[in-house]
């Protein structure tokens, strides 16, 4: 768990503020409702605590405050990168492994904010499985995933680094997945620890949960903020705003993690209704994953992105836009920017 100070991360609030208020009288460069640019935001998911961040910006009307009208785009069965790629949404909610299939395959897109810096899924069992101790017990076992080319090689690498073979069935259940493991139609599965993993909790059927990390595998940005690229570059004005708002978003969940997940709730009754969960879930993120190392959020590393990135070029899964594997290495350098963030390292 990181450790961060309230002076800190209320400077940083501050400062966030007053940029904010410097370019609020931008007019944008991009048309919208009125004389405010119209940002699209996809979303990764149906609303949950990952989004604290966004909702709280459109509670408190920062959006508005700089000059933005923003629509959030709901989940589909088109993933974000695609959204951004194509051109039907400007900004998508991504992850550092999804991300890194979809550039490596020709989407035009790049990573402007770490909204979450550390893995914040794991393995995860039955809470009462006395024969799971150890990723390296899942051989043989069957795996719950949700159908992307990258959960296998990272499950398999974790498992032989905990010294097991690597060797397990898959099956794809989507959403299902984490009541499939208490079903026992599956036996481990990848939950995100502050949303499925607090509901679990709260449910009476906790899980049992390994950390990549402690067994040798990369960490990771488990949740970005990405852009189209050459629209990035066409409306840099529109977007240091919204990037800039959705971090002072973020950051005042993890100076106020309780006001933080009330404004959550506010926003959203119906998805947020659960307010225990919704409260634990925002404070996890505040301790454990919203923060750099300098109590700042947002800001990425070259060392990061070369981590996790790196092993699914050196497994051979990262297919270039002919869907052959590379065969170059990615500058990932070029992958990302802190350029839209308020405060960048």
């Amino acid at each position: 768990m990181r450790a961060w100070k309230n002076f800190g991360v209320t400077a940083v609030v501050a400062a966030l503020a007053l940029a904010l208020t410097a370019c609020g009288g931008d007019g944008g460069d991009a048309g919208g409702a009125g004389n405010r640019p119209k940002v699209r935001l996809a979303l990764d998911w149906t609303p949950n605590v990952n989004h604290t961040g966004i909702f709280i910006a459109q509670q408190q009307g920062w959006f508005e405050q700089a000059g933005l009208d923003v629509e959030l785009l709901p989940y589909n069965n088109t993933t974000p990168e695609t959204l951004v790629s194509s051109g039907a949404a400007d900004f998508g909610i991504s992850f550092q492994d999804s991300f890194s299939f979809s550039k490596a395959s020709g989407a035009d897109i790049t990573s402007v904010m770490a909204i979450v810096q550390h893995w914040a899924t794991a393995i995860a069992v039955r809470g009462d499985r006395t024969d799971v101790n150890s990723p390296a017990d899942l051989d043989g076992k069957v795996y719950g995933g949700f159908g992307a080319a990258y959960e296998v090689p990272k499950m398999r690498q974790v498992i032989k680094n905990a010294g097991g073979k690597g060797e397990f069935e898959t099956i794809v259940l989507g959403t299902a997945a984490y009541e499939a493991v208490y079903a026992g139609e599956a036996d481990f599965t990848e939950p995100f620890l502050n949303v499925e993993g607090v509901q679990a909790e709260l449910r009476g059927t906790p899980f049992k949960t390994f950390e990549y990390t402690d067994f040798g595998f990369p960490d990771s940005y488990n949740l970005l903020l990405v852009g189209k690229t050459p629209w990035l570059a066409d409306n840099r004005d529109t977007a240091a705003k919204f990037v800039q708002t959705v971090q002072r978003g973020y950051q005042f969940a993890a100076q106020d993690p309780a006001r933080g997940a009330e404004l959550l709730a506010e926003a959203d009754p119906a998805a947020f209704g659960e307010r225990e969960m919704v409260s634990r879930g925002v404070k996890m993120m505040a301790e454990k994953y919203l923060l750099d190392a300098k109590g700042v959020v947002g800001t990425q590393t070259v060392e990061t992105w070369a981590g996790l990135s790196g092993f699914l070029y050196d497994s051979g899964v990262l297919a270039g836009p002919d869907g052959a594997p590379l065969t170059e290495r990615p500058d990932f350098a070029t992958w990302f920017t802190n350029d839209y963030l308020a405060s960048s390292p």
